[in-house]
């Protein structure tokens, strides 16, 4: 599979089917930062901590989550993106809310493992995790 493609997508929050969405696919040419540098051109953004402490999100170069945010005919998409190594999976949602659903369930898969820095006091399942730590870091948020 090409590493960026337009497919027909299944919404995984409300099951509906797109036509003609970037999805990201396997890289496995070069390594993570090329992958950055590629998908970004694309209109993909790879985040680099997440929760109001901005904790690690991933271990670059070697895993990365990266989101996206755009519309057909009916409305907003929110995509996200997992790379490990060159593999890739693709994924996209109608809310916003259900895309930082996706990237906490990543965030807390990563600091649970201890494959990225993380909060000490972490649940045991990422549906247990308070807000603060399900929601993207903003450095000058009061």
């Amino acid at each position: 599979m090409n590493a960026i493609t337009k497919k027909t997508v299944t919404t995984q929050d409300t099951d509906e089917t797109i036509d003609g969405v970037t999805v990201l696919g396997d890289y496995h040419l070069n390594g993570g930062y090329e992958w950055m540098d590629l998908i970004g051109e694309h209109g993909w953004t790879v985040i680099p901590v997440w929760g109001a402490d901005g904790w690690d999100l991933g271990n670059w170069p070697y895993v990365m989550v990266a989101a996206t945010r755009t519309a057909d005919e009916i409305g907003n998409l929110f995509g996200v993106a997992t790379y490990c190594e060159g593999d890739v999976t693709c994924t996209y949602y109608r809310t916003k809310a259900r895309q930082w659903d996706a990237i906490t369930e990543q965030a807390f898969y990563h600091w649970k493992n201890g494959q990225a820095h993380g909060p000490d006091d972490l649940p045991e399942a990422a549906a247990e995790l308070p807000s603060r730590y399900r929601m993207p870091f903003r450095p000058n948020a009061a």
